[in-house]
């Protein structure tokens, strides 16, 4: 700690009440990561009741991106940089380590290609992703990205690094849970793979320190299996 009451650690200094506990009927609690916790969790909830905004006319974007984005980035982003005073960087949101991060990636993907196209072809996987209209390759890819960015950075930046530098090493494991809660509703296979592959994103991103490469694998992932189910490829 130092003169000032702000302790330095990571990139920024920070305020001294956000690096220390509060207490709540008894319990002590870490601030910043019960925030990121609370936050997280009512954003969540946002996102499944009020999954969709105004869609901008005259665009293919529609209200549920709009959704996607403002709850799942910008509200965090907001709360990092605005009530927390830090850098944004601090929770992934950088380059970090792009060879092993791309390295992981490129690996992963490689691996899951033809796991995802038989996955693709089942009948739950098949009358979910083709929907009631088939949609062009570019649409597919470009909505994929603009609706996982956010994503990726709630679950694999905003609460990973927010909880990694109390939790330690769990916090890979424990942004995975409320991930494949997420997938409720979605076909039972994928929602089962997802606390596996939600902990293996986890694991990439704290491996690289960035949320971008488990981005990547996870727009592959949407990208792929909506263009073969709807059958593109």
């Amino acid at each position: 700690m130092t003169e000032t009451g702000v302790e330095k650690t990571g990139s920024a200094a920070r305020p001294a009440w956000l690096t220390g506990t509060f207490k709540l009927g008894g319990l002590v609690l870490d601030t910043r990561s019960t925030i990121v916790v609370v936050s997280s969790t009512l954003l969540l909830v946002l996102g499944y009741y009020r999954e969709t905004l105004p869609a901008i006319p005259g665009t293919p974007v529609d209200g549920g991106m709009l959704a996607a984005v403002l709850y799942y980035l910008l509200i965090p982003l907001f709360i990092v940089g605005v009530i927390f005073g830090e850098p944004a960087a601090d929770y992934g949101f950088r380059t970090g380590d792009w060879r092993q991060g791309l390295k992981a990636a490129v690996v992963v993907i490689l691996i899951a290609i033809p796991v995802l196209y038989g996955a693709a072809h089942t009948e739950a996987m098949t009358r979910y992703y083709a929907g009631a209209a088939r949609q062009d390759p570019p649409l597919i890819i470009a909505r994929a990205a603009i609706e996982l960015f956010g994503w990726e950075f709630l679950f694999r930046g905003f609460l990973l690094f927010g909880l990694l530098r109390v939790l330690g090493p769990i916090a890979v494991v424990l942004q995975a849970v409320p991930f494949a809660l997420a997938h409720l509703g979605k076909p039972e296979i994928e929602t089962l793979s997802t606390i596996f592959g939600g902990t293996l994103f986890g694991w990439i991103a704290w491996r690289s320190r960035s949320f971008l490469y488990a981005f990547l694998v996870h727009w592959f992932i949407l990208s792929f299996v909506t263009l073969v189910a709807q059958g593109w490829i």
